[in-house]
């Protein structure tokens, strides 16, 4: 019976599986499947091999090599899938702007020359501040403890782009701000992390308050109306970045957001209900004042109208040429490098409708593929959230997977005119220092809450008062 029972405590002991082992298999196929996307451009374009085919298996090997590393050193524990889909992902947009650089017409002085060189630099910062994350971050419950300081950081990011002489106004939207010697920076993509652990610092000591509902009507449970400020607030704060930065993208990802994790925290249906009609409200009245957002609505309600070219003639527009794009593509794609992605303009192809050319030359397939490999790093996302074992990281885990998935569907949903073009970039895919290095920044902080939740309990110290011998009283 002894022996038993101590078999039993040494395989409670050794705990759970660290996965890194798989996740190293799986970062192998992720490195040479852009790496072959890569030889494949070449070949179709060239007829031959790239001259740059080693090095770009060099370079992206060697940063997914160390990020393996440094997660097998610091979060032994953590998801085994999530940095191979996202070193995945990022190889793939790296492998589109490159095919898309090779486009005389897309790739010119004024639009900036290559940018595929660029992004890889983009690329490497992203990861060393995943690796900074994973070392420097022992505790995501720590993060808790600066609540307030991240939702006035939040606020200083998203209001960058309104101060003169730092804020930079790019096709009608004022979402950029001009570092000297960097180059432009999106700063509400960071924004976005910030104001996570915001909500869910402050939505897990308010929770009990925000349940509680007043009375019923429609048999929808509405809330009370002292405890309506603070969605009020955020719709207040996404509606001045709509009318004064004209930034769809951001407005929609902020007020969604902070709707979503309140709906975790309190379970009230009636929350999202009344959150949709206040976005609504919001969306309507600004379509109608703002003439950028208004033109957005425009374009999505009827893709195929005639717009001025530039050059003196009528054209359609890009929403319109994007969905000549992906249709062409059919369900296989006409292959990489031999689409006519060019055929959109500016500088588009590479940011807005990346994966317009992804639906061309990979088809239904290919497109599908992309968007699985979104769902499956948003679902294990979720799955982190489920496993926390404490409300702020559930509450964090699932505000940073919801933000990575708002932005995906409002990109995808823009491409596809099955909502107005918002402007943001596709997360990894798509050409944005910004972006890429947030994105990673994001990956590294839910790697950090999965191996706090899968990390195994230690194992019960011994007492030596069991090995006492029994007291003899005299």
């Amino acid at each position: 019976m002894s022996s038993s029972s101590h078999t039993t405590s040494t395989i409670g002991v050794a705990g759970a599986p660290s996965r890194r082992n798989t996740e190293l298999a799986m970062l192998v196929f992720a490195v040479l499947i852009p790496v072959f996307a890569y030889i494949n451009v070449g070949l179709a374009k060239d007829g031959s091999v790239p001259a740059g085919a080693l090095g770009y298996t060099l370079g992206l090997g060697c940063l997914a090599a160390v990020a393996h590393l440094v997660v097998r050193r610091f979060a032994p524990y953590a998801d085994p899938l999530m940095l191979p889909i996202a070193v995945l992902l990022n190889g793939l947009g790296l492998v589109l702007i490159w095919r898309l650089d090779l486009e005389p017409s897309i790739t010119t002085a004024k639009l900036g020359g290559a940018m595929a060189p660029r992004q890889l630099l983009w690329s490497t910062v992203g990861i060393a501040l995943f690796v900074a994350v994973l070392m420097l971050l022992k505790d995501h419950r720590i993060l808790q403890r600066y609540t307030y300081i991240s939702m006035v950081v939040a606020l200083v990011l998203l209001l960058l782009p309104m101060v003169p002489g730092i804020g930079q106004e790019v096709y009608g939207a004022r979402i950029w701000i001009r570092i000297p010697g960097v180059g432009s920076l999106q700063p509400a993509e960071f924004a976005k992390i910030f104001l996570a652990v915001f909500f869910a610092g402050y939505l897990m000591v308010k929770r009990d308050a925000l349940a509680l509902a007043s009375r019923r009507f429609l048999g929808i449970y509405l809330p009370r109306g002292r405890d309506l400020g603070p969605i009020l607030m955020i719709w207040g704060v996404s509606l001045m970045i709509l009318v004064l930065e004209t930034d769809l993208g951001t407005s929609m990802l902020i007020f969604g957001l902070f709707v979503i994790m309140l709906y975790v925290a309190t379970e009230r249906t009636s929350w999202v209900i009344f959150g949709l009609l206040l976005s609504a409200l919001g969306a309507v009245v600004v379509a109608s004042l703002s003439p950028h957002v208004g033109s957005r609505v425009d374009g999505w309600l009827d893709p195929l109208a005639r717009v001025p070219d530039g050059q003196g003639g009528m054209g359609v527009t890009e929403t319109a040429q994007a969905l000549y794009s992906i249709g062409s593509g059919g369900m296989l794609g006409s292959g990489l490098g031999q689409g006519y992605s060019r055929l959109i303009g500016g500088i588009a192809p590479k940011s807005d409708y990346i994966l317009s050319t992804v639906g061309e030359e990979l088809g239904l397939a290919g497109c599908m593929a992309v968007l699985i490999l979104y769902a499956l790093l948003i679902q294990r996302g979720i799955r982190t959230a489920l496993a926390a074992r404490d409300p702020f990281g559930k509450l964090l885990a699932v505000g940073l997977s919801g933000a990575f998935a708002l932005q995906v569907f409002v990109v995808a949903g823009g491409v596809t005119a099955l909502i107005p073009l918002t402007g943001m970039t596709m997360p990894f895919l798509a050409q944005g220092g910004s972006s890429v290095i947030a994105n990673w920044a994001l990956v590294a902080i839910l790697l950090r809450i999965s191996d706090t939740a899968r990390r195994p309990a230690p194992a019960p110290a011994s007492s030596p008062d069991a090995e006492m011998t029994q007291v003899v009283r005299p």
